[in-house]
Protein backbone atom coordinates (compact mmCIF):
# COMPACT_ATOMS: atom_id res chain seq x y z
CA UNK A 1 0.00 0.00 0.00
CA UNK A 2 2.08 3.19 -1.23
CA UNK A 3 0.27 6.44 -0.50
CA UNK A 4 2.44 9.93 -2.23
CA UNK A 5 1.84 12.84 0.39
CA UNK A 6 2.46 16.07 -1.38
CA UNK A 7 2.88 19.31 1.03
CA UNK A 8 5.08 22.27 0.53
CA UNK A 9 5.38 22.32 4.45
CA UNK A 10 7.34 20.70 6.05
CA UNK A 11 5.57 20.32 9.28
CA UNK A 12 2.04 19.34 7.32
CA UNK A 13 4.24 16.27 5.99
CA UNK A 14 5.91 15.18 9.74
CA UNK A 15 1.89 15.65 11.21
CA UNK A 16 0.64 13.26 8.41
CA UNK A 17 3.45 11.07 8.53
CA UNK A 18 3.25 10.10 12.00
CA UNK A 19 -1.02 9.51 11.54
CA UNK A 20 -0.48 7.55 8.88
CA UNK A 21 2.12 4.96 10.31
CA UNK A 22 0.45 5.06 13.61
CA UNK A 23 -2.67 3.45 11.50
CA UNK A 24 -0.27 1.03 10.03
CA UNK A 25 0.53 2.43 6.74
CA UNK A 26 3.83 2.06 6.42
CA UNK A 27 5.07 2.39 2.90
CA UNK A 28 4.73 6.78 2.21
CA UNK A 29 6.39 8.50 0.17
CA UNK A 30 6.58 12.48 1.14
CA UNK A 31 7.58 15.68 -1.58
CA UNK A 32 7.39 18.94 -0.98
CA UNK A 33 6.12 20.01 -5.05
CA UNK A 34 4.31 18.98 -7.76
CA UNK A 35 7.10 18.78 -9.72
CA UNK A 36 8.43 16.26 -7.21
CA UNK A 37 5.53 14.38 -7.20
CA UNK A 38 5.49 13.64 -11.10
CA UNK A 39 8.84 11.93 -10.50
CA UNK A 40 7.78 9.91 -8.38
CA UNK A 41 4.97 8.99 -10.65
CA UNK A 42 7.57 8.66 -13.34
CA UNK A 43 5.31 11.17 -15.80
CA UNK A 44 8.55 12.37 -17.57
CA UNK A 45 9.00 8.89 -18.48
CA UNK A 46 7.38 7.91 -22.38
CA UNK A 47 7.57 4.33 -22.17
CA UNK A 48 5.00 2.46 -20.04
CA UNK A 49 5.40 2.34 -16.61
CA UNK A 50 4.33 0.24 -13.87
CA UNK A 51 1.94 2.23 -11.37
CA UNK A 52 2.71 1.27 -7.74
CA UNK A 53 1.10 4.36 -5.80
CA UNK A 54 -1.99 3.63 -4.59
CA UNK A 55 -3.55 7.13 -3.25
CA UNK A 56 -2.24 10.48 -2.98
CA UNK A 57 -2.62 13.08 -0.61
CA UNK A 58 -2.03 16.60 -1.62
CA UNK A 59 -1.91 19.99 0.00
CA UNK A 60 -3.92 22.80 -2.33
CA UNK A 61 -2.38 25.56 -2.21
CA UNK A 62 1.87 25.21 -3.11
CA UNK A 63 4.18 27.58 -4.83
CA UNK A 64 4.67 26.73 -8.94
CA UNK A 65 2.16 24.47 -9.74
CA UNK A 66 -1.03 24.52 -7.11
CA UNK A 67 -2.65 21.26 -6.16
CA UNK A 68 -5.43 21.61 -8.57
CA UNK A 69 -3.47 22.00 -11.82
CA UNK A 70 -1.39 19.17 -10.53
CA UNK A 71 -4.69 16.69 -10.15
CA UNK A 72 -5.74 17.90 -13.46
CA UNK A 73 -2.37 16.77 -14.94
CA UNK A 74 -2.00 13.64 -13.00
CA UNK A 75 -5.83 12.99 -13.92
CA UNK A 76 -5.01 13.44 -17.71
CA UNK A 77 -2.23 11.14 -18.38
CA UNK A 78 -4.18 7.73 -18.92
CA UNK A 79 -1.48 5.81 -16.54
CA UNK A 80 -2.48 7.10 -13.75
CA UNK A 81 -6.06 8.88 -13.92
CA UNK A 82 -7.23 5.23 -11.50
CA UNK A 83 -5.10 6.82 -8.80
CA UNK A 84 -7.18 8.43 -5.98
CA UNK A 85 -6.24 11.92 -4.75
CA UNK A 86 -7.54 13.55 -1.53
CA UNK A 87 -6.89 17.27 -1.11
CA UNK A 88 -5.69 18.54 2.34
CA UNK A 89 -6.18 21.70 2.54
CA UNK A 90 -6.83 24.53 4.96
CA UNK A 91 -8.42 26.25 2.06
CA UNK A 92 -12.28 27.27 2.60
CA UNK A 93 -13.66 28.59 0.09
CA UNK A 94 -16.47 26.64 -1.63
CA UNK A 95 -15.96 27.03 -5.36
CA UNK A 96 -11.89 26.01 -5.04
CA UNK A 97 -12.88 23.00 -3.49
CA UNK A 98 -15.54 22.83 -6.33
CA UNK A 99 -13.09 23.00 -8.93
CA UNK A 100 -10.78 20.79 -7.00
CA UNK A 101 -13.64 18.07 -7.24
CA UNK A 102 -14.29 18.76 -10.71
CA UNK A 103 -10.36 18.71 -11.40
CA UNK A 104 -10.88 14.85 -10.71
CA UNK A 105 -10.09 14.62 -6.80
CA UNK A 106 -12.43 11.85 -4.86
CA UNK A 107 -12.31 13.59 -1.29
CA UNK A 108 -10.85 16.46 0.52
CA UNK A 109 -9.99 16.59 4.13
CA UNK A 110 -10.02 20.39 6.10
CA UNK A 111 -6.67 21.65 7.78
CA UNK A 112 -6.61 21.86 10.94
CA UNK A 113 -6.05 17.11 10.64
CA UNK A 114 -8.47 15.66 12.24
CA UNK A 115 -6.97 12.34 12.18
CA UNK A 116 -10.07 10.21 12.77
CA UNK A 117 -11.61 12.10 9.68
CA UNK A 118 -8.59 11.89 7.83
CA UNK A 119 -7.87 7.66 8.07
CA UNK A 120 -11.92 7.43 7.33
CA UNK A 121 -11.61 9.12 4.63
CA UNK A 122 -8.57 7.23 3.49
CA UNK A 123 -9.84 3.96 4.13
CA UNK A 124 -13.00 4.78 2.43
CA UNK A 125 -11.14 5.90 -0.94
CA UNK A 126 -8.80 2.94 -1.29
CA UNK A 127 -12.05 0.48 -0.69
CA UNK A 128 -13.05 2.31 -3.87
CA UNK A 129 -10.22 1.78 -5.44
CA UNK A 130 -10.11 -1.80 -4.81
CA UNK A 131 -13.38 -1.81 -6.14
CA UNK A 132 -12.35 -0.32 -9.38
CA UNK A 133 -9.09 -2.06 -9.65
CA UNK A 134 -11.12 -5.71 -9.30
CA UNK A 135 -13.06 -4.62 -12.16
CA UNK A 136 -9.96 -3.75 -14.43
CA UNK A 137 -8.67 -6.97 -13.68
CA UNK A 138 -11.91 -8.75 -14.73
CA UNK A 139 -12.76 -6.76 -17.27
CA UNK A 140 -8.78 -7.30 -18.37
CA UNK A 141 -9.78 -11.51 -17.99
CA UNK A 142 -12.53 -11.37 -19.53
CA UNK A 143 -11.23 -9.48 -22.65
CA UNK A 144 -8.74 -12.17 -23.22
CA UNK A 145 -10.93 -15.22 -22.77
CA UNK A 146 -13.68 -13.13 -26.07
CA UNK A 147 -10.17 -12.88 -27.97
CA UNK A 148 -9.30 -16.50 -27.71
CA UNK A 149 -13.02 -17.46 -27.91
CA UNK A 150 -12.79 -15.43 -31.14
CA UNK A 151 -9.71 -17.17 -32.54
CA UNK A 152 -11.28 -20.26 -31.89
CA UNK A 153 -14.40 -19.19 -33.44
CA UNK A 154 -12.76 -18.24 -36.70
CA UNK A 155 -10.48 -20.95 -36.94
CA UNK A 156 -13.42 -23.39 -37.05
CA UNK A 157 -14.90 -21.56 -39.96
CA UNK A 158 -13.72 -23.70 -43.63
CA UNK A 159 -11.10 -22.65 -45.57
CA UNK A 160 -11.10 -21.89 -49.10
CA UNK A 161 -11.58 -24.41 -51.57
CA UNK A 162 -9.86 -24.45 -55.07
CA UNK A 163 -9.53 -27.78 -57.18
CA UNK A 164 -10.54 -28.20 -61.03
CA UNK A 165 -14.07 -28.34 -60.10
CA UNK A 166 -15.05 -25.56 -57.84
CA UNK A 167 -13.65 -22.39 -55.79
CA UNK A 168 -15.25 -21.34 -52.90
CA UNK A 169 -14.22 -18.36 -50.57
CA UNK A 170 -15.68 -16.23 -47.72
CA UNK A 171 -15.56 -12.24 -46.55
CA UNK A 172 -15.94 -12.32 -42.93
CA UNK A 173 -16.45 -9.37 -41.26
CA UNK A 174 -17.89 -9.35 -37.74
CA UNK A 175 -19.54 -6.17 -35.65
CA UNK A 176 -18.58 -7.48 -32.46
CA UNK A 177 -15.50 -9.45 -30.59
CA UNK A 178 -18.01 -12.97 -31.08
CA UNK A 179 -20.46 -12.78 -34.01
CA UNK A 180 -23.58 -14.78 -35.07
CA UNK A 181 -22.55 -15.60 -38.33
CA UNK A 182 -21.11 -19.03 -39.46
CA UNK A 183 -20.24 -20.70 -42.92
CA UNK A 184 -19.26 -24.24 -43.99
CA UNK A 185 -18.99 -26.74 -46.77
CA UNK A 186 -18.05 -30.17 -46.80
CA UNK A 187 -17.28 -32.38 -49.72
CA UNK A 188 -20.12 -35.25 -49.71
CA UNK A 189 -19.14 -37.06 -52.65
CA UNK A 190 -17.59 -37.49 -55.83
CA UNK A 191 -18.18 -33.52 -57.26
CA UNK A 192 -20.79 -33.12 -54.88
CA UNK A 193 -20.29 -30.36 -52.23
CA UNK A 194 -22.18 -29.18 -49.26
CA UNK A 195 -22.17 -25.18 -49.07
CA UNK A 196 -23.83 -23.58 -45.84
CA UNK A 197 -23.97 -19.65 -44.76
CA UNK A 198 -25.85 -19.55 -41.25
CA UNK A 199 -26.96 -16.46 -39.26
CA UNK A 200 -28.01 -17.04 -35.36
CA UNK A 201 -30.56 -14.64 -33.79
CA UNK A 202 -28.32 -11.39 -32.56
CA UNK A 203 -24.76 -11.27 -31.76
CA UNK A 204 -22.44 -11.60 -29.24
CA UNK A 205 -21.22 -14.40 -26.65
CA UNK A 206 -25.20 -16.29 -26.50
CA UNK A 207 -25.47 -16.28 -30.13
CA UNK A 208 -21.42 -17.45 -30.50
CA UNK A 209 -22.43 -20.51 -28.27
CA UNK A 210 -25.53 -21.20 -30.00
CA UNK A 211 -23.46 -21.20 -33.52
CA UNK A 212 -20.59 -22.98 -31.65
CA UNK A 213 -23.62 -26.21 -31.08
CA UNK A 214 -24.06 -26.56 -34.02
CA UNK A 215 -21.19 -26.33 -35.93
CA UNK A 216 -20.60 -29.19 -33.34
CA UNK A 217 -23.30 -31.62 -35.29
CA UNK A 218 -22.90 -29.47 -38.78
CA UNK A 219 -20.01 -31.72 -40.28
CA UNK A 220 -21.69 -35.24 -39.49
CA UNK A 221 -25.48 -33.64 -40.37
CA UNK A 222 -24.00 -32.49 -44.20
CA UNK A 223 -21.92 -35.07 -44.46
CA UNK A 224 -24.22 -38.15 -43.28
CA UNK A 225 -27.63 -36.85 -43.98
CA UNK A 226 -26.65 -34.64 -47.76
CA UNK A 227 -29.90 -33.79 -48.82
CA UNK A 228 -31.14 -29.91 -48.43
CA UNK A 229 -34.51 -30.93 -46.65
CA UNK A 230 -33.08 -33.54 -44.38
CA UNK A 231 -30.17 -31.54 -43.41
CA UNK A 232 -32.54 -28.65 -42.39
CA UNK A 233 -34.73 -31.13 -40.63
CA UNK A 234 -32.10 -32.19 -38.41
CA UNK A 235 -30.63 -28.79 -37.83
CA UNK A 236 -34.35 -28.27 -36.33
CA UNK A 237 -34.20 -30.59 -34.29
CA UNK A 238 -30.69 -29.77 -32.58
CA UNK A 239 -32.43 -26.21 -32.56
CA UNK A 240 -35.21 -27.24 -30.38
CA UNK A 241 -33.27 -29.21 -28.06
CA UNK A 242 -32.41 -26.06 -26.86
CA UNK A 243 -35.31 -24.87 -25.75
CA UNK A 244 -35.88 -24.02 -22.26
CA UNK A 245 -39.11 -24.02 -20.22
CA UNK A 246 -40.42 -20.69 -19.27
CA UNK A 247 -36.87 -18.77 -20.94
CA UNK A 248 -37.89 -15.95 -22.50
CA UNK A 249 -34.93 -16.35 -25.09
CA UNK A 250 -35.59 -19.04 -28.06
CA UNK A 251 -32.73 -19.20 -30.32
CA UNK A 252 -33.01 -19.55 -34.06
CA UNK A 253 -31.25 -18.89 -37.33
CA UNK A 254 -31.76 -18.06 -40.93
CA UNK A 255 -29.28 -20.14 -43.20
CA UNK A 256 -29.12 -21.12 -46.65
CA UNK A 257 -27.82 -24.69 -47.41
CA UNK A 258 -26.71 -26.32 -51.15
CA UNK A 259 -25.78 -29.43 -52.39
CA UNK A 260 -24.04 -28.70 -55.98
CA UNK A 261 -22.88 -31.18 -58.20
CA UNK A 262 -20.19 -30.13 -60.40
CA UNK A 263 -20.76 -33.37 -62.81
CA UNK A 264 -24.54 -33.11 -62.97
CA UNK A 265 -24.28 -29.15 -62.77
CA UNK A 266 -26.94 -29.10 -60.62
CA UNK A 267 -27.92 -26.96 -57.71
CA UNK A 268 -30.21 -27.94 -54.88
CA UNK A 269 -30.80 -25.96 -51.86
CA UNK A 270 -33.01 -24.83 -48.92
CA UNK A 271 -33.39 -21.21 -48.24
CA UNK A 272 -34.83 -20.98 -44.28
CA UNK A 273 -35.81 -17.29 -44.19
CA UNK A 274 -32.03 -16.04 -45.07
CA UNK A 275 -31.59 -13.12 -47.74
CA UNK A 276 -31.90 -14.69 -51.18
CA UNK A 277 -28.60 -16.10 -52.60
CA UNK A 278 -27.73 -14.60 -56.01
CA UNK A 279 -26.93 -17.53 -58.74
CA UNK A 280 -25.41 -16.65 -61.96
CA UNK A 281 -25.79 -18.99 -64.08
CA UNK A 282 -24.13 -18.96 -68.10
CA UNK A 283 -25.05 -15.54 -67.72
CA UNK A 284 -28.85 -15.10 -66.30
CA UNK A 285 -29.34 -14.66 -62.93
CA UNK A 286 -31.33 -16.37 -60.66
CA UNK A 287 -32.30 -15.81 -56.32
CA UNK A 288 -32.35 -18.79 -54.63
CA UNK A 289 -35.63 -18.24 -52.39
CA UNK A 290 -37.30 -21.51 -51.96
CA UNK A 291 -37.38 -23.10 -48.63
CA UNK A 292 -39.02 -22.62 -45.29
CA UNK A 293 -38.98 -20.51 -42.07
CA UNK A 294 -36.20 -19.64 -40.19
CA UNK A 295 -34.28 -22.59 -38.12
CA UNK A 296 -35.52 -23.17 -34.45
CA UNK A 297 -38.99 -20.94 -34.36
CA UNK A 298 -40.94 -24.96 -34.48
CA UNK A 299 -40.86 -28.03 -33.77
CA UNK A 300 -41.64 -29.83 -37.02
CA UNK A 301 -41.41 -26.87 -40.55
CA UNK A 302 -42.41 -27.89 -43.99
CA UNK A 303 -39.61 -27.34 -46.39
CA UNK A 304 -39.50 -26.71 -50.11
CA UNK A 305 -36.57 -27.53 -51.74
CA UNK A 306 -35.34 -25.63 -54.91
CA UNK A 307 -33.24 -26.71 -58.05
CA UNK A 308 -31.18 -24.87 -60.26
CA UNK A 309 -28.86 -26.54 -63.26
CA UNK A 310 -26.46 -24.95 -65.45
CA UNK A 311 -24.50 -25.86 -68.28
CA UNK A 312 -20.94 -24.12 -68.44
CA UNK A 313 -20.43 -21.78 -65.12
CA UNK A 314 -22.06 -21.15 -62.35
CA UNK A 315 -21.20 -18.06 -59.87
CA UNK A 316 -23.10 -18.05 -56.90
CA UNK A 317 -22.87 -15.56 -53.75
CA UNK A 318 -24.55 -16.21 -50.32
CA UNK A 319 -24.71 -13.22 -47.76
CA UNK A 320 -26.23 -12.13 -44.45
CA UNK A 321 -28.58 -9.50 -44.15
CA UNK A 322 -25.53 -7.37 -42.27
CA UNK A 323 -24.39 -6.96 -45.87
CA UNK A 324 -27.67 -5.92 -47.47
CA UNK A 325 -28.88 -3.92 -44.74
CA UNK A 326 -24.72 -2.12 -44.47
CA UNK A 327 -25.93 -1.19 -48.58
CA UNK A 328 -29.27 -0.37 -48.69
CA UNK A 329 -30.56 3.35 -48.00
CA UNK A 330 -33.57 5.25 -50.29
CA UNK A 331 -31.33 5.09 -53.16
CA UNK A 332 -29.97 1.31 -53.22
CA UNK A 333 -31.30 -2.14 -53.03
CA UNK A 334 -28.98 -4.35 -51.19
CA UNK A 335 -29.81 -7.73 -53.34
CA UNK A 336 -30.20 -5.34 -56.82
CA UNK A 337 -26.47 -3.92 -55.68
CA UNK A 338 -24.95 -7.50 -55.62
CA UNK A 339 -26.63 -8.77 -58.42
CA UNK A 340 -25.26 -6.12 -60.77
CA UNK A 341 -22.05 -6.19 -59.30
CA UNK A 342 -21.33 -9.84 -59.93
CA UNK A 343 -22.48 -9.62 -63.44
CA UNK A 344 -19.63 -7.43 -63.62
CA UNK A 345 -17.05 -9.31 -61.72
CA UNK A 346 -14.87 -11.50 -64.30
CA UNK A 347 -12.93 -13.24 -61.89
CA UNK A 348 -13.63 -15.25 -58.59
CA UNK A 349 -12.92 -12.46 -56.05
CA UNK A 350 -15.48 -12.18 -53.12
CA UNK A 351 -13.62 -9.30 -51.81
CA UNK A 352 -13.89 -7.74 -55.03
CA UNK A 353 -17.34 -8.05 -55.14
CA UNK A 354 -17.21 -6.26 -51.74
CA UNK A 355 -15.02 -3.25 -53.21
CA UNK A 356 -16.98 -2.84 -55.84
CA UNK A 357 -20.39 -2.30 -53.79
CA UNK A 358 -18.43 -0.29 -51.08
CA UNK A 359 -18.67 3.09 -53.09
CA UNK A 360 -22.20 3.07 -53.27
CA UNK A 361 -22.73 1.60 -49.59
CA UNK A 362 -23.42 4.00 -46.62
CA UNK A 363 -20.18 5.33 -44.65
CA UNK A 364 -18.83 4.21 -41.59
CA UNK A 365 -18.79 0.46 -40.08
CA UNK A 366 -21.59 -2.23 -40.33
CA UNK A 367 -23.57 -2.42 -37.17
CA UNK A 368 -24.44 -6.39 -37.69
CA UNK A 369 -22.48 -9.02 -38.86
CA UNK A 370 -21.81 -9.06 -42.14
CA UNK A 371 -20.42 -12.24 -44.28
CA UNK A 372 -20.26 -13.16 -47.98
CA UNK A 373 -19.88 -16.56 -49.44
CA UNK A 374 -18.52 -16.90 -53.15
CA UNK A 375 -18.88 -20.55 -55.07
CA UNK A 376 -17.85 -20.28 -58.76
CA UNK A 377 -18.17 -23.51 -60.61
CA UNK A 378 -16.35 -23.42 -64.11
Amino acid sequence: MSIVIVDDNATNLLIIEKILNKAGYADLIAVSSAKELYNVLGMDVSDEVEVTVDLILMDMMMPEIDGVEACRTVQADERFKDIPIIFVTAMGDSNKLAEALDAGALDYVMKPINKVELLARIRSTLRLKYEKDWHKERDKRIKYELDLAKQIQLSVLSSPLKNDHIEISAVYKPSSELAGDFYAWYPIGPHRYGIILLDMMGHGISSSLVCMYIYSALKDTITGVCEPIRVMQELNRRMNQLHITDSLINYYFTAIYMVLDTEKRTIDYVNAGHPAGVALLDGKVALLTEGCCAIGFFDHIEITQGHATYEKQAQIVLFTDGLTEWIEDEEHDGIAEIMGSLKELSTHDPEGLIERIVPSAKSGSPQDDMCLVMITAP
